[in-house]
């Protein structure tokens, strides 16, 4: 799972949140700060409308614990501003994880309750964790969860993530590693290229058309420098006009059209039409301009060869953040649980297992406590957790991106078919707590 590179920037410890030293501070002070915690991450319900969410992430999680050290000038910063004292700054000088964490493979889907991640060690070294954990996964899980129910709309014909305009610098770069896994086949962030190794792509803006003093003269200056094969946007002015400038420019070889605006389904239709009898029966068409997953399901019987999306898959598709918690549950061996009606919390360390028919269809998610019995698995059944870090130390041979990829396909492939609408709905598959 480990990526090339870890998070932008030297240190990742500032991250926590001033909360967590209080507790750490307090923990010190009280003697409580080594009893042996278990934290859980999961969330409570689906987004609204959702039916399943998809777990990215944990890689980015790993390689940003690995480099969760206080250097000098964040101690500096925290004496300075007096957030700790002298006993605390003392403590985090030294820390380095070093418990254990096992969870769900990148890729893997999850329901309400499903012990996303769990993590266990002293309750100063985990409480440090919430904050990087979550705003992590919170953020990966999401984006990947829209891109995954892109991914089937468009039904095998391949989509473009170019959302970097459309988010934080370095939240373009996680979102594109999201999209990537969740079943996008490129992106346009090149740094997302440099760092996972996703494949890149793109085509030029309006700027580009804009520049030139005719639309022909722009589309002969691409040609020329990338060849018959590239893609030209033709929707600059008119479209029938920029499709009949293209092939004359390009050829019948032409590798794509690219319509960025307007009603994206009947312009397709015009657009194949036209290219056939132009005789660029191959040239493909690609659309882009504000598609989401209902968009691209509407355009699914239309001559669309590929779409590009932005805004909609960056943004999580109106669900920004899975919604996930990280609580304790468990102390000293003993369970324990958050009662405040709404936000309950179950207690103690678990573990799951799904189940599924010989058919290979998931019909159960069943949740059980880690230290007690386990469910007798059946012959189809398959557990979910697998163990990430040891000793504060990440596990060799962990899954890859490209394994994230694959594991997402199996899995979406396993869900009832109801499980895979658009429409709202109640999650795929229940959650059995036993």
């Amino acid at each position: 799972m480990g990526s090339p590179e870890s998070s932008p920037g030297a240190s990742t410890a500032l991250l926590t949140d001033h909360y967590e030293l209080t507790m750490l501070g307090s923990a010190l002070a009280d003697g409580t700060a080594q009893r042996p915690c278990v934290f859980e991450v999961f969330a409570r319900r689906l987004p609204d409308g959702r039916r399943y969410g998809v777990v990215a992430g944990t890689a980015r999680v790993l390689d940003a614990i690995a480099d969760f050290k206080f250097t000098d000038a964040e101690l500096s910063q925290l004496e300075s501003t007096a957030v700790v004292d002298d006993e605390t700054l003392a403590w985090l000088a030294e820390y380095s994880f070093s418990g254990d964490i096992e969870g769900y493979e990148e890729g893997e889907l999850y329901f309400p309750g499903s012990p996303i991640l769990t993590v266990r060690g002293s309750f100063a070294e985990a409480v440090l964790l919430e904050t990087l954990a979550l705003s992590i996964l919170n953020h990966d899980s999401a984006i990947a969860s829209a891109a995954a129910r892109m991914s089937s709309a468009a039904h095998g014909r391949p989509i473009i993530e170019m959302g970097g305009r459309r988010t934080h610098e370095y939240a373009a770069v996680a979102a594109a590693r999201a999209a990537y896994l969740a079943g996008f086949a490129t992106t346009s962030n090149l740094e997302a290229g440099r760092r996972y190794g996703i494949p890149t792509r793109g085509t030029v803006a309006h700027a580009f058309m804009l520049l030139h003093d005719s639309e022909e003269q722009a589309f002969r200056a691409q040609v020329d420098k990338m060849g018959a094969d590239t893609t030209l946007l033709v929707d600059t002015y008119d479209i029938t006009a920029g499709i009949e400038t293209a092939v004359r420019v390009a050829g019948p070889e032409l590798g794509a059209i690219r319509i960025d605006s307007g009603d994206v389904g009947p312009l397709a239709r015009k657009a194949r039409d036209q290219l056939d009898a132009l005789g660029a029966k191959d040239t493909r068409i690609v659309v882009s301009g504000d598609l989401d997953e209902h968009a691209i399901a509407a355009l699914r019987a239309e001559p669309v060869d590929a779409y590009g999306v932005g805004t909609s898959v960056v943004t999580g598709s109106g669900a920004p953040t899975a919604g996930m918690v990280y609580k304790l549950v468990e102390v000293d061996g003993r369970p324990v649980a958050k009662r405040s009606p709404h936000k309950e919390s179950r207690g103690g360390h678990k573990a799951a297992l799904r189940r599924h028919r010989g058919t290979g269809t998931a019909v159960e998610e069943v949740i059980y406590q880690a230290d007690g019995q386990a469910p007798e698995p059946g012959e189809h059944d398959r557990p979910l957790q697998i163990p990430l870090m040891r000793g504060g130390q990440t596990v060799a041979d962990l899954p890859t991106l490209d394994d994230a990829r694959q594991r997402l396909r199996r899995a979406l492939v396993s869900l009832p078919w109801e499980g895979l609408k658009l429409s709202h709905g109640d999650p795929a598959i229940p959650t059995l707590f036993v």
